[in-house]
């Protein structure tokens, strides 16, 4: 067995071979809590969780970091703009992304570290660059001189000489305009601690550099992000912590964004859509299986359309489910292994599309064998589906998601269910007297009014259909 991930540092596949046997380190850039989450932040957080499950799947021991950004340029604006502290809006956002990742099932980080929480790591490390000969203070402020690291734009394979680094308001006294800031000088009004060059705030790339380094060692096994953070944030990581004297992370690995109309989604330009919102329309479920099927290198491009595509199609596995278990009449536990062409796809830098077609393979081969009356085929069948969506955190047998409604979803089931058998026994006594007219418009009402009818050996059932 040999997990392959590709590698944007080597642009290619490589094999991966963690720096602890039967251990994995994985670092992932989260949330700079500026304003609430929309589907595309969470779809990063998804996909790494995914990565993480199929990791612990093949018996590793997985250490999984992910940070909070709580304090930058961006939340200070907000902070100006809505009259509100920092930490105010800081806090409410960090708690709305962590309502997002948990709505749609990702596991909770190992630690999540915030920004301002480890100033000390980072004076320490500002300290030993400037030790170095990599770090210069100038104004209050503290820049990574980049043309003291040789490596520096390997990663995104950029020409020094063209390049154009982004600068903030404030960062005067630099050599090189080229160079980056690890730490702001205090303006009045704005947050600031305490250094030996004066009072200020972190830089965004140095944050990620001092909590990596603190969680994760001198070396680890995978950073990750979205392919917007490679330049500059990524590129300024790795500058700041191999100059220190850090290995840092062996593999990198990024995922594509979520976009609307070929543009990425952002909330600069009004493209979002919140997750809280999402959730009011969308089973959180349906919303995982949708941003998380695709290949996590593949762009998606935000629809409606494809929402209900992804609804249907889920439907149908969740149909599958509850045939089965209705001809079992008991429970049907997970299979212990997934079948091997599943696991040859998720090897193979977490081939999910792949993965999902032997999904809905394997429902297809149960729903013949339902059909042919082989019990003991449709149970193994559904015996390796829910491994397999297992893996996925897509179960529909999972608590998550078996519960998700909640009590008061339960008992609204139950109400439901007893009103809609009511009609169903009308139907059937119509049907019993040969009333077709009659059976047929109440079949043809059911539907309109969103529900499935499914004409079983049992006797009829009904299921929620697709929007």
């Amino acid at each position: 067995m040999t997990i392959r991930l590709y590698d944007t540092s080597a642009r290619q596949i490589r094999d991966f071979t963690p720096l602890t046997p039967g251990c994995v380190s994985i670092y992932l850039c989260g949330a700079t809590v500026q304003a609430a989450p929309h589907i595309g932040h969470i779809r990063s957080g998804l996909n790494f969780d995914i990565m993480r499950r199929w990791f612990e799947y093949r018996g590793f021991d997985v250490t999984f970091i992910r940070n909070v950004t709580d304090i930058d340029d961006k939340i200070i604006t907000k902070s100006v703009e809505q009259g509100r502290p920092w930490w105010s809006i800081g806090y409410d956002n960090e708690r709305a992304f962590n309502s997002g990742y948990d709505a749609l099932g990702c596991l909770p980080p190992t630690y999540e570290p915030r920004a301002t929480g480890h100033v000390t790591e980072m004076v320490e490390m500002m300290r030993g660059l400037i030790e170095r000969g990599h770090a210069y203070e100038a104004d209050g402020n503290v820049y990574f001189d980049v043309r003291s690291f040789p490596g520096y734009l390997a990663l995104s394979n950029q020409d020094l000489d063209d390049l154009r680094q982004p600068s903030g308001e404030g960062e005067t006294g630099k050599r090189d305009p080229r160079d980056f800031a690890m730490w702001k000088a205090a303006r009045p009004g704005e947050p600031s601690w305490e250094t030996p060059w004066g009072r200020g705030r972190p830089g965004w790339h140095l944050e990620c550099s001092a909590m990596a380094h603190k969680y994760l060692g001198e070396a680890f096994d995978i950073h990750g992000g979205g392919l917007d953070l490679i330049f500059p944030h990524h590129e300024n990581e790795i500058a700041q912590a191999k100059a220190f004297g850090d290995e840092f992370a062996r593999y990198w690995v990024h995922n594509a964004w979520v976009t609307m109309s070929g543009e990425k989604m952002s909330k600069s330009l009004g493209n979002s859509v919140l997750v809280s919102e999402m959730v009011k329309h969308w089973r959180p479920v349906v919303l995982r299986y949708y941003l998380g099927t695709p290949h996590y290198r593949s762009m998606i491009e935000y629809s409606e359309e494809a929402l209900r595509e992804a609804e249907s199609a889920y439907a149908r596995i969740e149909g599958f489910v509850q045939r089965v278990l209705e001809k079992a009449g008991a429970e049907v536990a997970p299979a212990a292994e997934v079948p091997p062409s599943f696991a040859a796809a998720m090897d193979d830098d977490l081939g999910v599309p792949q993965a999902l077609a032997i999904i809905h393979n394997t429902v297809r081969q149960g729903n013949s064998a339902l059909a042919a009356d082989d019990k003991e085929s449709a149970i193994a069948r559904l015996a390796e589906v829910r491994a397999m969506l297992g893996v996925l955190g897509l179960d529909p047998l999972d608590e998550r998601w078996a519960g998700a409604e909640g009590d008061r979803g339960a008992e609204l089931h139950g109400a439901v269910d007893t009103l809609v058998r009511l009609v169903l026994e009308q139907r059937e006594a119509a049907r019993s007297r040969k009333d077709w007219a009659t059976a047929d418009a109440i079949r043809d009402q059911l539907t309109q009014s969103g529900l499935v009818i499914e004409d079983s050996p049992a006797g009829p059932r009904w299921t929620l259909g697709p929007r």
